[in-house]
């Protein structure tokens, strides 16, 4: 009977907690710098000297591009936008710097963009653009507004190597004020997807699973999420 119990209990999904929201350290000295966001670091640290008013930085989903934008938001005061039809974004650049983030992913009016870029161009102020893909990816059919995209100083974000993919491991769970072995993160890290999502993706499955085990981060532990994740994967 107490088998049949134990077995029942072993084969019963296990109850994760909800996901919760935790406030992520994004001011410049929270920014992890290494090779593939150096170049961008760079040029959001030698703003107002831009070679161009518009910068655009791209790079895949969770490489640091909000972190970036948010920096400089604060430094230039600069007014978040979306250059859609009717939103008059034209009429806030012309008053000061300006910030459009995913603009691959969340669209634009080409001709509201077009006019937003020639406001920024004229009135000598600031156009940070963020995206996943370069300009040249993104669905414009207006060949004025191709032109001006052309004219950017495009800023990429690369994959990350393994330095910087520990680095934002231990961040992370930093952010989550959670301490974490530096040999535990030398596992994971030599064994997971090169990516900042995927990093987001174990680390908050190991917070959850030792929350729901009430247990400590360990190799063990480790080692299981990266199994459960690369079997999803294989699955997909």
């Amino acid at each position: 009977m107490t088998e049949t119990l134990e077995k029942t209990k072993r084969q019963r999904p296990e109850q994760l907690p909800l996901a919760l929201t935790h406030d992520a350290a994004i001011g410049r000295d929270d920014l992890l710098v290494a090779e593939p966001v150096s170049a961008a670091v760079a040029m959001i640290d030698a703003w107002p000297n831009w070679n161009a008013p518009v910068v655009i930085l791209t790079g895949p989903a969770g490489c640091g591009k909000t972190h970036l934008a948010n920096i400089w938001r604060e430094r230039a005061n600069a007014a978040v936008i979306h250059p859609k039809a009717g939103a008059e974004s034209a009429t806030v650049a012309a008053a000061g710097p300006v910030l459009f983030e995913d603009a691959d992913r969340v669209g634009f009016d080409d001709n509201e963009l077009f006019h937003v870029i020639n406001s920024v161009r004229e009135n000598g102020h600031s156009l940070l653009i963020t995206a996943r893909l370069w300009p040249m990816s993104w669905p414009v059919t207006l060949p004025d507004l191709r032109s001006r995209l052309k004219a950017a100083t495009v800023v990429e974000i690369g994959e990350p190597d393994e330095d910087l993919l520990g680095q934002v491991i231990i961040k992370l769970f930093a952010d989550r004020q959670l301490h974490i072995d530096d040999r535990i993160v030398a596992y994971i890290v030599a064994r997971m997807e090169r990516s900042m999502e995927a990093a987001q993706g174990v680390v908050d499955r190991l917070d959850r699973l030792a929350l729901a085990r009430g247990t400590r981060i360990s190799r063990t532990l480790a080692a299981e999420v990266l199994e459960s994740l690369a079997s999803a994967d294989r699955e997909d």
